[in-house]
């Protein structure tokens, strides 16, 4: 038995009702009361709301069927949600009739250098924005001087009915362009001179970007309350994403950095001392000790060389050194000197040949040639195939 009806009365519905019904009578009322489309039924609103929060839970239901609203204050399961987060959770993110109470967030991509990012530094950036007109404080005219658009009587849309076929009619519905959906307009005498009438006007602002030490790619600064100002809106936020440029030298690998260094191959078998510029213009010696042999595409690190740790700029990961050994051109020793050599490097392996064996020469690789075995056996593995082509199947 059911205690009291009060929210199933504000819902139109009778306690009976399913959920589906419970939804359709929500839906219609909200769209009716909406403070958009009704701003001094904004009570009922609510009232509406909190009704359907409850009745549309099947245990608030219950608790409210047995007790009514006190059961459901006591219960602490009541009000836990705003009239617009009920509206948006059951309009998919807001209605027709909703307008957004804060303006659209501005993204900006700022290009920044691996020095600025490894060193820290401040940029200015001037971007355009609209702000309040100062001349009517956002009014668009003389106060008390507003009139209901004619074109659209008040409605802020047009509709328009198209004919698509033999009987066949089409509406389509559109912002009305005189009032620009606001249902309102002045006299062109009326108009506010400065912003003509848009209650905005166009401005530059200069933003200072901190771009701090060990900041990275595609991160975030967010300028609060910077975005595009509007009357009765609260203004979005301007956020600046950083885009890394790419450095001849140096590539990132988060908190690390990884470079590429040549080496002859006297270099790499004999030892060598090079030098590398950092990014904040310090010289860097590196050694490697006669013997310490340096294969091809071996990597080393040096501790503490990498990007500052963002937020504690002091600590830094490492700078890893990719080798790559320069063999020496062909012929690049008199044949008679190869004996000399061959007796300072280590030993070869002997290769035991027998009778039975077939020895063939090396050639340097001729890409005319290879690229037509590989056409020959494409049209070869081609002309396997079925020739009627693919065929679908039907059941």
């Amino acid at each position: 038995m059911v205690h009291e009806t009060g929210y199933y009365d504000l819902l139109g519905v009778s306690p009976k009702a399913s959920a589906e019904e419970i939804k359709k009578a929500y839906r219609k009322l909200a769209l009716k009361y909406h403070p958009d489309k009704n701003p001094n039924e904004g009570e009922k609103f609510k009232h509406i709301s909190q009704a359907y929060e409850v009745l549309s839970d099947p245990k608030k239901r219950d608790l409210y069927d047995q007790g009514g609203e006190q059961a459901i204050k006591e219960g602490g399961v009541g009000g836990g949600s705003s009239p617009m987060d009920i509206f948006n959770m059951f309009f998919g993110g807001g209605g027709r009739m909703q307008r957004e109470r804060r303006g659209k967030n501005v993204v900006h991509q700022l290009g920044v250098t691996l020095e600025e990012m490894y060193n820290g530094t401040t940029r200015k950036l001037g971007l355009q924005k609209n702000v309040i007109c100062e001349k009517c404080d956002g009014y668009g005219g003389k106060k008390g001087a507003l009139e209901k658009c004619s074109n659209c009587k008040g409605r802020g849309v047009q509709v328009k009915v198209q004919q698509i076929g033999p009987g066949m009619i089409q509406q389509i519905q559109s912002m009305c362009p005189d009032c620009q959906g606001q249902g309102e307009k002045f006299n062109s005498k009326d108009r506010c001179k400065n912003c003509n009438g848009n209650k905005v006007e166009r401005k530059k602002k200069i933003l200072e970007v901190h771009i701090d030490k060990g900041m990275k790619d595609g991160q975030k600064i967010t300028f609060n309350g910077e975005g595009d100002q509007e009357p009765g809106l609260e203004p979005g936020d301007v956020i600046i994403v950083l885009d890394q440029k790419e450095h001849p030298v140096f590539q990132r690998q988060d908190d690390n950095l990884v470079m590429k260094m040549n080496l002859k191959l006297v270099e790499a078998l004999c030892g060598f001392k090079k030098t590398i510029q950092t990014l904040d213009n310090r010289t860097l010696v590196i050694t490697s000790q006669p013997g310490e042999v340096i294969k091809h595409s071996d990597i080393k690190c040096v501790q503490n060389e990498g990007m500052p740790i963002y937020r504690d700029p002091y600590e830094r990961g490492q700078l890893f050194i990719q080798f790559m050994v320069e063999f020496p051109e062909k012929h690049w020793l008199p044949e008679h000197l190869m004996f000399q050599l061959e007796r300072l490097l280590p030993s070869r392996e002997d290769v035991m040949i027998t009778d039975d064996m077939e020895e063939v020469e090396l050639s340097e690789e001729d890409v005319r040639t290879q690229q037509k075995t590989y056409s020959r056996e494409a049209y070869e593995e081609d002309d396997e195939g079925p020739r009627g082509g693919v065929q679908c199947q039907t059941q």
